[in-house]
């Protein structure tokens, strides 16, 4: 965009007198967001993220293995008698120590197979009921299938026990019957794990990738001394924030273009993108909390990237003191991703503490339980967050921007401004 544009877009105090904060902060965005819609580098731009199709399916290897790690299946042990739950626990101890076999925990209350199964804090894949004599494995279809036969070790191991012959050859090995669920509360767990890290990996990835054009298009104003020009029309907080929201506004449409291709592409080619397991508050509500907490995650870290930018005394110098904002952005991610292996832990606890990784947490949050107070809470938290950044980023932006460029180049431009 030329100077002249930019000062016919720019109503000047003396012929429309002075604009208010937020009038001249609208100017100002309103100007970038169409000059950023209208070019054709938007388009290109637009195509970019099809890159990351690669980086997104590594994630989803990368949350599969978090989910393995976190914590094996259980099996409860429902027995009717008290005394076979007994011996089928001490047959498991001392099995275990020979062979491997999955964790089990006796039930002594009355819950029933369902409510066991969808009991996320139990980690149950599985439920033994019956007896000894006639176990019944109940749960999703491959877990019981690989337990089958470790169920049949231990019952026969338990029933020597109960006979009161410690010898195991004696016993017989009993028939599992397989009762299959559709599924379990481990699975529940496993799926709502996977959904919450490929989540923070998308809003990691959108964020990087759209809070650089915040920096890019401030790169471009400095080299081209347009910055200087909307200064003397306008109050410099005004240029940081009506940079700041177009640039949120330019990222609401890649989104919402990348997701219109979405799904059209899942419609035309079922199975071609890969469904996560639905988040714990639904999909409708966690597409609106993804929304949020993009918005709040990308004003925070573009009040951090502007603020950047400002304080650099050359074009050349913007490229160098970004990079530990990028790096810091990397660090917010590998921090939340621990988090998202370690909720309710103190790892979490600070994530969402700290206001650069507290929007990527409680994301997670949303995709693993449904408490909705929580996110009520957070934002509001956020909100204070983005407005302290902006208020401090904006006051560093008005201090630091007219000083960048040589001292001659200053001098002249203070020159002619009070001439």
């Amino acid at each position: 965009m030329s100077a002249a544009s930019v000062l016919s877009s720019s109503p000047s105090p003396s012929s429309a007198g002075r604009l208010s904060l937020m009038q001249a902060a609208f100017v100002v965005a309103r100007r970038d967001f169409l000059a950023i819609l209208l070019s054709k580098a938007f388009i290109l731009f637009l195509l970019g993220p099809l890159l990351f199709v690669g980086i997104s399916a590594a994630g989803g290897s990368a949350a599969t293995r978090a989910a393995d790690s976190v914590a094996p299946p259980r099996l409860a042990v429902t027995l009717a008698n008290a005394g076979e739950r007994a011996a089928f626990s001490q047959a498991h101890a001392r099995l275990n120590q020979l062979v491997s076999l999955p964790p089990i925990t006796a039930i002594e209350d009355d819950r029933t197979i369902d409510q066991l199964l969808t009991d996320k804090s139990g980690n149950f894949a599985g439920v033994l009921s019956g007896s000894l004599a006639k176990p019944t494995l109940n749960g999703t279809g491959a877990s019981i299938a690989s337990w089958r036969g470790e169920v049949a070790l231990m019952a026969a191991q338990a029933s020597s026990t109960v006979a009161g012959q410690v010898s195991f050859q004696s016993g017989q090995i009993p028939d599992v019957a397989l009762s299959p669920r559709e599924s379990s509360g481990a699975a529940q767990r496993r799926g709502n794990l996977q959904t919450a890290t490929a989540a923070i990996t998308m809003l990691f990835l959108l964020s990087m990738l759209l809070a650089g054009m915040v920096l890019t298009n401030l790169v471009e104003e400095k080299g081209n001394k347009i910055i200087e020009i909307l200064a003397a029309s306008i109050p410099m907080d005004a240029v940081f924030l009506g940079k700041l929201f177009a640039m949120l506004a330019v990222s609401f449409v890649g989104i919402t273009v990348w997701a219109t291709v979405g799904v059209a592409l899942a419609a035309v080619a079922p199975g071609s993108i890969p469904t996560p397991s639905a988040p714990a508050i639904g999909w409708p509500l966690f597409a609106a909390l993804f929304l949020v907490y993009f918005a709040m995650a990308y004003l925070l870290i573009g009040s951090v990237f502007l603020t950047v930018g400002a304080m650099a005394p050359t074009v050349r110098d913007v490229q160098t003191l970004s990079m530990p904002a990028t790096i810091l952005q990397v660090l917010v991610f590998f921090m939340a991703s621990f988090a998202v292996a370690d909720a309710g832990g103190p790892v979490e606890t600070a994530a969402i503490a700290f206001p650069l990784s507290s929007p990527y947490v409680m994301l997670a949050r949303s995709a693993q339980f449904d408490t909705l107070w929580w996110h009520g809470a957070a934002i509001a938290y956020q909100l204070l967050w983005v407005a302290l950044f902006v208020r401090v980023g904006a006051s560093l932006f008005r201090r630091k921007v007219m000083q960048s460029g040589p001292a001659k180049s200053r001098r002249r431009f203070l020159r002619r401004k009070a001439a």
